[in-house]
């Protein structure tokens, strides 16, 4: 089992890391990255599976991948990952818990399991394209299937990048995601999953 580190703040020497407030950032950030590397790594030793944990700093917050490291990782990693990624959303959140054990600070750092997220989030953005071209063909708004708080993020950002609204209605475990048209405003009960677009985070 490996680790693999990415340090953006390298180029940073002690006296700039010591007085950047953006240097503490992501110091703060690198730790919780170890904390959650090294809670991981021995569920991985207990539950004897292997895989190789890359560490990294995305979007202003800690992330962690596990992805395979020999053949045959793969498949038993999935069962870390679960139907629908209802497995990585629970150790997504025992990771943070073990990061705020040690902190004392509530953690967002977000965890991907064999490639499950970014394979989602492609998914989701080709899901919440085809809601704006009906929505921009229509006129009406469209509604979006049930989503973790995660998955509602990104396809907020796309209608968003699209020039459109939505919004998140219901409540979880079956809230949504409605695409409105550009006329209508879109009600602000999103900062939620604007600001933890994690699915452990119950929006």
């Amino acid at each position: 089992m490996s680790e693999q580190h990415s340090n953006d703040s390298s180029q940073q020497t002690a006296e700039e890391a010591s007085s950047s407030p953006v240097s503490n950032t992501v110091s703060r950030l690198e730790e919780e990255g170890e904390i959650g590397a090294d809670y991981l790594e021995e569920l991985l030793d207990i539950a004897d599976l292997g895989g190789d944990i890359d560490i990294d700093i995305d979007h202003g917050r800690a992330s962690i991948a596990v992805v395979a490291s020999e053949e045959g990782d793969e498949r038993e990693l999935a069962d870390l990952v679960g139907r629908d990624g209802e497995v990585l959303e629970a150790v997504q959140e025992l990771t943070r818990l073990a990061v705020q054990a040690r902190t004392g600070n509530r953690s967002r750092l977000m965890l991907d399991i064999n490639g499950y997220r970014v394979d989602r989030r492609t998914e989701l953005t080709k899901v919440a394209q085809e809601a704006v071209t009906k929505v921009l063909t229509s006129g009406e708004a469209v509604s979006l299937e049930p989503m973790n708080p995660f998955e509602r993020k990104v396809c907020h950002d796309v209608v968003a990048a699209a020039g459109l609204v939505s919004e998140s209605e219901g409540a979880e475990p079956h809230r949504y995601v409605v695409v409105l048209p550009a006329d209508e405003e879109g009600v602000d009960d999103d900062a939620e999953d604007a600001a933890d677009d994690s699915a452990s985070e119950q929006a």
